[in-house]
């Protein structure tokens, strides 16, 4: 019998393990009160953020992912030499190529497999679990490492007092199994590149390189706008999950979404009718880490014993492009 969103007569997928990794750098409020024109109490107020965690400047992406990947597969029991999938969401990649996944790879002394990097901007660790899960429900994958890494700080720029205070850097990883029934129940992915203006950055490797040197890679945001399309988009798409399978808001036991701000995090939870105690919130401890945020958030919520097998948990996320995910999971 076919499961809602899936397909008949295949396997499933649940997670295994989770792991996180923050750099040792903590850069506070009041660290950044000495640095631009702002307060402890303005970014408590407007973010909910207190720090955030900056990578060491001989620290690339991988280099955070590899230890938060190392934590997952020692919670999952599970081996290196077990993993024949590696996928990587980031925005920040350490080259253009090999791309993360390969570098996570050969730290880790996978075996040869297949191994990308997923760039979805904050959606990019969502959209490479749908890519994993569908993997695995397909017979193509026995186990799948599923990484979201950020060093946001590397296209910060730190003179802009309105996106400064926001972003940290920071890993979250998950190994995926095959399971008899549904652990990994559905997503939805969805994106709209006619926003593309309210959330980006103004230069890249073929568009406008002369100005890569130039901030050209820093993150630009029109932050009133972002609010009002994610909290909409958001909300919205947890809707059509929880209607897929036939599910009301009830039947959430945790709501992790994307940690970009508090704001919005308060705003989804509002939407939905969800109380504060059920929505897992991290984004005081390290600011909005893009990818890595839910992956974050999920493994310390497990690990602190909040999030316990059985229960149903509802993953939303969105990020420039304009890119958006949700996905429900039976823990």
């Amino acid at each position: 019998m076919e499961q809602p969103g899936g397909i008949a007569g295949l396997r499933h997928s649940r997670i295994a393990g989770t792991g996180r990794y923050l750099p040792e750098r903590v850069l506070t409020n009041q660290d950044l009160e000495r640095m631009v024109d702002t307060t402890d109490e303005w970014i408590r107020t407007r973010t909910g953020m207190e720090r955030r965690h900056m990578a060491a400047d001989e620290q690339a992406s991988s280099d955070l992912a590899v230890p938060a990947a190392r934590a997952a597969l020692e919670a999952a029991n599970c081996s290196p030499d077990e993993i024949d999938l590696v996928v990587v969401g980031t925005t920040t990649p350490d080259l253009v190529f090999p791309n993360v996944g390969c570098l996570v790879q050969k730290a880790l002394e996978i075996p040869p497999c297949a191994a990308f990097s997923c760039e979805a901007a904050c959606t990019g660790w969502l959209y490479g679990m749908s890519v994993a899960d569908g993997m695995i429900r397909l017979g193509r994958a026995s186990k799948a490492l599923v990484v979201g890494v950020e060093v946001l700080s590397r296209i910060t720029d730190w003179s802009d007092r309105s996106t400064c205070v926001l972003f940290g850097d920071g890993a979250g990883a998950v190994v995926l199994e095959p399971a008899e029934e549904p652990g990994l129940m559905s997503f939805i992915l969805g994106a709209d590149g006619n926003y593309v203006d309210i959330l980006r950055s103004r230069a890249g490797v073929s568009r406008n390189p002369a100005e890569l040197g130039d901030g050209g890679l820093a993150v630009r945001m029109k932050g009133n706008e972002v609010f009002k399309i994610a909290v909409r988009t958001m909300g919205r798409t947890v809707d059509q999950l929880l209607e897929r399978h036939g599910l009301d808001r009830g039947a959430i036991d945790w709501l992790i979404p994307h940690q970009a701000n508090l704001r919005i995090i308060q705003a989804i939870g509002k939407r939905l009718r969800l109380p504060d105690e059920r929505v897992v919130l991290t984004v005081q401890d390290h600011g909005n880490t893009g990818a890595a945020s839910i992956p974050l958030a999920l493994d310390v919520a497990i690990r602190d014993g909040r999030i316990r097998r059985g229960q149903r948990i509802m993953m939303v996320s969105f990020g420039g492009g304009l890119t958006w995910a949700a996905g429900l999971m039976q823990f």
